[in-house]
């Protein structure tokens, strides 16, 4: 089975869903990475948790990208072998 690659997403990213939210819009905000990926809707600011899979299937583009260098601060240290 072959691989994908897996998606750079950084914190502060703003990105859209292919389907819209029920406030009409469909802009989120990345706040919480990890296994599972926070999203804040642009819109209303309601909350939602997607595993980096469905976000992944349901990315339609990057409105804008949040600071790689951010997201490298509050990761946890890599581990060694």
């Amino acid at each position: 089975m072959p691989r994908r690659p897996v998606l750079d997403v950084y914190l502060g990213d703003v990105v859209r869903l292919r389907r819209a939210h029920p406030c009409g819009s469909s802009e989120w905000l990345v706040d919480r990475l990890g296994a599972d990926i926070g999203l804040r809707c642009q819109g209303c600011g309601r909350h939602v948790m997607l595993e980096r899979r469905q976000l992944e299937s349901r990315l339609d583009d990057f409105v804008s990208r949040g600071d790689p260098a951010l997201s490298a601060a509050v990761a946890p240290p890599a581990l060694e072998a």
